[in-house]
């Protein structure tokens, strides 16, 4: 009970003691404030980028091996590299093909599902209403290689895909476009001359452009979703050559001429019957070894010619992770600094307190007070001050927070950790800092201190 009473004694004199020098003491709380509301808000946003990184995760697929043609320019340049000095040898290739999607399934082991993809820009148009949409032809593995729930509906069947049936499954994006006030199941939506009905829609999927531009990931919501055989028996196949071709001229590809539309835009005057190949593992071990397989296979398919890039999205994401994980410790260590500094000046200020308060000293310690009484005085102020100020730091540091993701953008989550760990590590610094300076007070004699001026 004695003991009790003592330190709030001691507390309450601490108190009073930082009270009589209120601006001070509120000047030597700022580097603890501010260091402890930048370690928030620093881990708020590696937070929230952390959780970027696991969405990007659900949206490329897990385990997934991305295949996708070059441009011709990329293999123009890449033709000029290998040929360097050389005759260049001309070759044809039919370009990404169904075919290769079914070559694929059938010789790598290992493979959980293939999802091969074709996309188009077109206007959709349903009554009054019009919008500019993407019309991609699809199997039912691709809902379920990149996670697409059906909000309602129901998907392809077997019947659908093999009969090349009229029907669609349309994004969030496109129902509130152009069927804003009615249910659009069983609705029939015209692109460009195809009429396809609607069976299914799909739920709102959040998609970043950081993560479309980063990652190549689409838009889901801004899509029309047909049946593969539908968009290319129905609506395009640019791996058919027409007499609508002939009449419209050729260009040089891949060192052969093929024919091209000119009604067809620039990106689509290639061979290439897909746009891409996704091509699920089972194990995440076998996506190195099977996406090097995968590129055997397809250059032997491909008459010897890489027109084509096998990309692996886990090394992208990894990569993207490294980078915002080296720019987190970055900023904890600037924030850490910030933390440091005001221990300094905690210590600093502590340390010119005692010399002000020899003669104080003295007294205390001429009435009965202890070296040890003495330390806990100088070390109680300094931890006042150090828990104040990690306190309103907390709170600067979540309002600090909430403005970053209001006024940027970027994505920050807060957690209880951080602030847990904030608010010790103040209370740490105050600890640490405040000791030599209370040692130092207590080490005064107490004679001399009573004749100090």
């Amino acid at each position: 009970m004695q003991a009790g009473i003592k330190y709030t004694h001691i507390l309450r004199i601490a108190f009073e003691a930082l009270m009589v020098n209120r601006t001070r003491s509120a000047l030597t709380a700022l580097g603890i404030i501010f260091g402890v509301a930048a370690v928030i808000a620093m881990m708020a946003v590696g937070n929230g980028a952390r959780k970027e990184i696991l969405d990007q995760i659900k949206l490329v697929g897990v385990n997934n091996i991305i295949i996708v043609p070059k441009t011709e320019s990329d293999q123009q340049k890449q033709s000029e590299e290998n040929n360097q000095g050389k005759e260049a040898k001309k070759g044809f290739s039919t370009g990404l093909t169904l075919l290769d999607a079914e070559a694929i399934k059938e010789i790598i082991p290992g493979v959980e599902r293939v999802s091969p993809e074709v996309t188009y820009e077109t206007m959709g148009i349903y009554k009054k209403n019009s919008k500019n949409l993407k019309l991609s032809g699809v199997t039912n593995d691709f809902f379920e290689t990149f996670n697409l729930k059906l909000e309602k509906g129901y998907n392809f069947s077997e019947i659908d895909q093999q009969k090349a049936a009229s029907v669609c499954i349309i994004g969030s994006e496109v129902r509130a476009g152009l069927f804003p006030d009615e249910d659009p199941i069983g609705q029939y939506i015209k692109c460009s001359g195809v009429w396809l009905k609607v069976i299914g829609v799909l739920a709102y999927t959040p998609v970043s452009e950081a993560s479309a531009g980063n990652l190549g990931i689409s838009n889901y919501n801004r899509h029309v979703y047909a049946p593969i055989q539908t968009v290319l028996g129905r609506y395009k196949d640019r791996s058919l050559i027409t007499a609508n071709l002939l009449a419209g001229g050729g260009t040089f590809f891949g060192g052969d001429f093929i024919v091209v539309s000119d009604a067809a835009p620039q990106s689509e005057s290639s061979m290439n019957q897909l746009d891409k190949i996704v091509v699920r593992m089972k194990e995440s071990e076998d996506l190195k070894p099977a996406s090097e397989v995968i590129q055997r296979i397809l250059k032997r398919r491909h008459n010897q010619m890489e027109d084509f890039e096998v990309k692996i999205p886990e090394m992208l994401l990894k990569q993207e992770q490294r980078t915002k994980d080296i720019f987190n410790i970055v900023l904890g260590a600037i924030a850490s600094i910030s933390l440091l500094v005001g221990g300094i000046g905690i210590m600093n200020i502590m340390l010119a307190s005692v010399l002000e308060r020899i003669r104080e000293i003295g007294v205390r310690m001429a009435i009965g007070a202890r070296r040890k009484d003495i330390v806990l005085q100088f070390l109680s102020e300094a931890m006042l001050i150090s828990i104040s100020g990690g306190l309103i730091g907390i709170l600067l540091g979540i309002l600090l927070s909430k403005a970053i993701m209001h006024f940027t953008g970027i994505l920050t989550i807060i957690s209880p950790w951080s602030m847990l760990i904030s608010f010790a590590v103040s209370a740490a610094v105050g600890m640490l800092f405040g000791y030599m300076p209370a040692r130092k007070a207590a080490s005064q004699d107490p004679v001399l201190s009573l004749r100090y001026e």
